[in-house]
């Protein structure tokens, strides 16, 4: 089986020769991902190998590479490993998210779902789970244990998704708490894996850790700002598609908080359904102009800022100025 791999790096690495050898080990994962992904039957493989071979950015399996690079081994096989378990992880992931919204569309191509059926597709996340189970049991006790917190704060944070926040509870905490589950964990685990396997310090493993789950959060952050600020013709997004679709978002929960008499209006476009042309330009125009869209954006700067004041516990050079530039751009796109 062939797979899609990235055309270049999900992240911003500026040191040609870094660049070059992430490059050539992302090839090697590639690889190793679509053996991981063949079943016994041909059909579980296909409905296995489907989101697989229809690309990805790989951020994560990326992380776990470029996190190793902090460690005196870089090079080790198990960081290979590492690196598929954050992949087979999130694809999995995928399969079950797309059936919780009913997506037609994955990466461009039909979802498992559409194409298969919610059984097949749940199903096939499940067995990519267990791909990704087998793969850290490799690893080590440490890393199982890594992984099984890992999902449980997944799984979770998918749940919470579905689930309106309390009448005593705040919504916006609500919202970070799902995005921290849902987004974070994986991609501070990701970090995590990288330092464990590529030898890396305490000190660097505990940093490079808080900032995966920082600099994660504000990236699903920056995506609920651009769902609102963005330019189709820029973008290649439909601007306002969570408005429509009902999704909370950071600026959305933001104003309505707002008690300004002059907000009414907002106020009561957000209670209805937006699924009408008309009331969904209104809405999307009053959020552009509300002040919850430069609150939202100051949020996700501050939180870019704090996932880059951890980097101090690494060494200047091209593996932090890879990272420092991550989290610029983080908070940059949401500008």
């Amino acid at each position: 089986m062939t797979t899609s791999a990235p055309q270049e790096l999900a992240l911003p690495v500026l040191d040609a020769e870094l660049a070059s050898r992430l490059g050539a080990r992302m090839q090697r994962v590639e690889t190793l991902l679509a053996g991981h992904v063949q079943g016994r039957a041909p059909f579980v493989t296909e409905a296995a190998s489907h989101l697989l071979r229809a690309g990805g950015k790989r951020l994560r399996p990326l992380l776990v590479l470029l996190a190793a690079e902090t460690g005196e081994e870089p090079d080790s096989d198990d960081v290979l490993t590492a690196a598929c378990v954050v992949e087979l992880t999130h694809l999995a992931s995928l399969y079950h998210d797309d059936v919780m919204d009913e997506a037609d569309l994955r990466r461009g191509a039909d979802a498992a779902h559409a194409r298969w059926g919610n059984h097949v597709a749940i199903l096939t996340g499940d067995f990519l789970f267990s791909k990704s189970s087998e793969l850290t049991a490799v690893l080590g006790a440490d890393a199982v244990g890594i992984q099984a917190r890992t999902f449980t704060r997944l799984v979770e944070g998918q749940i919470l998704e579905t689930v309106a926040p309390g009448p005593d509870e705040d919504p916006v905490a609500h919202h970070l708490e799902v995005l921290a589950g849902k987004t974070g964990s994986l991609i501070a685990t990701s970090a995590e894996y990288g330092t464990i396997f590529g030898g890396a310090s305490p000190e660097v493993r505990a940093a490079l850790t808080a900032y995966g789950e920082i600099v994660g959060v504000a990236f699903q952050l920056s995506d609920d700002i651009l769902d609102i600020a963005s330019d189709a013709a820029e973008s290649g997004k439909t601007p306002g598609t969570d408005l429509r679709e009902g999704v909370p978002t950071l600026p959305v929960l933001l104003a309505r908080t707002s008690t300004e008499p002059g907000d009414a209006r907002l106020r009561e476009l957000l209670d209805q359904d937006l699924d009408d042309d008309v009331l969904h330009a209104e809405a999307l125009g009053l959020l552009r102009a509300h002040p919850a869209m430069e609150e939202a954006r100051r949020y996700v700067v501050a939180r870019a800022d704090e996932a880059k004041q951890l980097l101090v516990a690494l060494p200047e050079g091209p593996v932090r100025e890879a990272l420092e530039t991550f989290a610029d751009i983080v908070a940059t796109r949401s500008a």
